[in-house]
């Protein structure tokens, strides 16, 4: 039967863990709220570092709190990471995505900078200044970085956040043996979609949603031991799902992937591990996947997509790497634009209506259990000081307000 405003304003028949309100999606003010008590608190993956293999190499990034930061590598192969931003009149210091700069000079008013972040040129210092400033108080702001054992470079703003290690706990452990070899990147695009960001995460977290993928349904779904999987739930909302054997034969124009395979993983494996609030490491081998998320406002996300393969391949094998990835995951692959698409519709039809999202699945940890999206959300609420089920308090308030009318 269908419903009118009344019955369908009603909360769900399911416990509070169990579904969201859909404002938490949608709102501006829960946004910027996000902005500052998680994206501005925890580590985010800004590229690899593959991308910046010689030193003076340098990347700009959009960080997820608002902020214009950029990676460089110095001299001594280190990577670092600062605000993009010269501290004499607050100008971009660097424009182009990526490049190779010894001195990052500032445009305007051709102040220097080096790959450490010190001030090292001030355009006429002596006439302008005398003796009255000092460089060391006008180097850059240095942003926490740290690398991971698969090359990926992190970041944090926060000047007091926990080590990376501390943060990701053992939530990796589960690729360490498959990543920790030598990478290199050979694939990257992004794609800014009209959607949230935890929209996009969630649809890498949960497999419920395979039915939408031709694709995974018969390689996976119709596949022994698709429903063995569990997932596991690490701290700060982290989790993986178990792997299984992918049956790549069961789709036409794929054979070899399962004979290929990645070095030191199972046979035609497909190990993911979703990390809070938008990371994802997928290896469906032969190839490896790694996602970032950067939230450009409640209702728009650039999603950051890298292939990454040994640096040892043979060119063979690097080709075979490249067909894979391609044919699944690249923008004209088989699954991606379905993912894509389905995110979209979701954030389309939620805009400017209030409703509850269900993630009430229990299905023993299951593939098809919403365990996933359960966990990620105890996570949000803790860090947001809200529930997303009621994040602005309107089911306590609700029982004042009558007790007034009356």
């Amino acid at each position: 039967m269908a419903r009118n405003t009344e019955t369908w304003e009603q909360r769900p028949d399911f416990p509070e863990t169990h579904y969201v309100d859909s404002r938490v999606y949608t709102d501006e003010g829960i946004f910027r709220e996000e902005q500052e008590k998680i994206f501005n608190k925890v580590w985010m993956v800004a590229c690899h570092e593959s991308e910046l293999p010689n030193p003076y190499d340098y990347r700009t990034y959009k960080h997820p709190g608002g902020a214009d930061l950029f990676l460089v590598r110095g001299d001594d192969m280190k990577i670092r990471c600062f605000y993009n931003v010269c501290t004499h009149r607050g100008n971009t210091l660097l424009f182009d995505p990526s490049g190779n700069a010894k001195h990052i000079t500032c445009i305007f008013h051709l102040w220097s900078y080096d790959a450490r972040g010190n001030l090292t040129d001030v355009m006429r210092e002596k006439e302008g200044y005398q003796d009255r400033i000092c460089r060391d108080k006008l180097s850059l702001r240095e942003v926490n970085c740290e690398v991971d054992f698969a090359g990926v470079a992190w970041v944090n703003v926060d000047d007091a956040a926990e080590p990376l290690a501390s943060y990701i706990g053992g939530a990796l452990d589960y690729l360490k043996e498959e990543l920790s070899r030598p990478l290199e990147i050979f694939h990257y695009h992004r794609a800014i979609v009209d959607t949230n960001y935890k929209l996009w995460h969630e649809t890498n977290s949960e497999i419920y949603h395979d039915f939408v993928h031709y694709h995974n349904r018969v390689t996976g779904m119709m596949q022994k031991g698709y429903f063995d999987r569990r997932f596991h739930c690490y701290p700060n909302g982290h989790g993986y799902l178990d792997s299984m054997e992918i049956r790549y034969d069961a789709y036409e124009g794929v054979d070899g992937q399962r004979e290929f395979g990645w070095p030191d993983a199972p046979k035609a494996c497909h190990k993911f591990i979703d990390l809070f609030p938008g990371v994802t490491y997928n290896l469906r081998s032969p190839t490896f996947r790694l996602d970032s998320t950067i939230p450009l406002g409640p209702n728009k996300v650039m999603i950051e997509f890298r292939g990454l393969a040994p640096k040892d391949d043979t060119p063979e094998e690097r080709r075979r790497r490249i067909k894979d990835h391609n044919g699944i995951w690249g923008p004209f692959g088989r699954n991606l634009h379905e993912d894509l698409l389905a995110v979209h519709g979701q954030s389309q039809a939620l805009n400017g209506i209030h409703s509850y999202l269900i993630q009430a699945r229990e299905e023993q940890l299951n593939s098809h259990d919403e365990i996933a999206l359960r966990h990620f959300y105890a996570e949000w609420n803790r860090r947001m000081g809200r529930k997303a089920s009621d994040p602005f308090n309107e089911a306590a308030a609700a029982p004042e307000r009558a007790q007034h009318a009356v």
